[in-house]
């Protein structure tokens, strides 16, 4: 059955493209128009012009477009949906806000001491993979799925979560690098252990372990997340089987997979960046080492 049954507005969520436009809006007037108004501002580069603008148009195409859609009708959509959200929009994010706005906004009095915490590896490690794996244990899973105010303040929270997750391996404040080449990558394969129980448990499970996808009745009431109310009163729908030919378990198995490849996807192009700019610094440091070995200065 067609996904345009259920209407423009839960296909293409124009209020969420409206906020996607005054973000991206308030970006260029803060950092091209009055840029010259703040103190210590620097022109913005085209590299992180880009990767902001990058961010937004992935953040419209995975909750404003048909996607956000087809997470509610099938898991392997939401498990896409997840793994995008968290996984590469907060990384484009973090590389496209100039590094002036990060000083100014996490230097701010009440901001620095809990940004400090939060971004403290450990911490950042903990709190991210812990509240993403407590997202899909089932129970906890049906719940947020079917009220709006526990989805919307559960998926908002992860998303700062997945920032504060990212900031120790991408920020480029020279300040707030602590983290050498080697623990960089320590840092990234911790990511990978411990996303994987997750994964693994929808991946072996041999029952269908989510009621929004599997009891009609929870599936209808989820699905008024991102369907008007007026316009599923109007459709005769006795299941996601309508729009899925999957089973209920092989699209489960194909949800987990597909976050767990994502996942190596993104980690190991991270790693691709990490390793880059460690042999890069090495370079640029040996000849500086050599010419000291051969050059000696005397003891004075």
């Amino acid at each position: 059955m067609s996904l345009e049954i259920f209407g423009f507005r839960a296909l293409w969520s124009p209020l969420f493209f409206l906020f996607v436009l005054l973000v991206l809006g308030g970006y260029y007037l803060l950092t091209v128009k009055y840029r010259t108004k703040f103190k210590y501002s620097e022109p913005l580069t085209k590299r992180q012009g880009l990767y902001f603008v990058a961010g937004m148009v992935v953040l419209y195409a995975i909750k404003g477009s048909p996607v956000d859609l087809m997470g509610h009708l099938m898991f392997y959509a939401h498990m896409i949906q997840m793994a995008i959200l968290y996984l590469v929009v907060p990384p484009l994010v973090i590389m496209g806000i100039p590094q002036w706005v990060w000083r100014a906004a996490i230097n701010y009095k009440g901001v620095k001491p809990l940004f400090d915490f939060f971004t403290k590896p450990l911490i950042a490690l903990i709190l991210f993979n812990g509240v993403f794996s407590i997202y899909h244990i089932p129970d906890v899973f049906d719940i947020v799925k079917t009220d709006m105010l526990l989805h919307t303040a559960y998926t908002t929270i992860l998303f700062l979560l997945a920032t504060f997750m990212w900031w120790p391996i991408l920020n480029e404040l020279p300040e707030r690098d602590t983290l050498g080449g080697l623990k960089k990558v320590g840092y990234v394969f911790a990511n990978g252990v411990l996303l994987t129980p997750a994964c693994a448990l929808i991946i072996f499970a041999d029952t269908p372990m989510y009621n929004t996808y599997s009891d009609p009745n929870a599936w209808a009431q989820a699905l008024q997340l991102c369907v008007p109310s007026t316009t599923l009163a109007n459709l005769n729908l006795s299941g996601p089987e309508m729009f899925n030919s999957m089973s209920l378990i092989h699209d489960q198995q194909l949800g987990g997979v597909i976050m767990k490849i994502i996942q190596e996807i993104v980690y190991g192009i991270i790693l691709a960046q990490i390793f880059f700019a460690w042999y890069k610094k090495e370079q640029e440091e040996t000849p500086i080492e050599k010419e000291h070995m051969l050059n000696p200065q005397p003891i004075k």
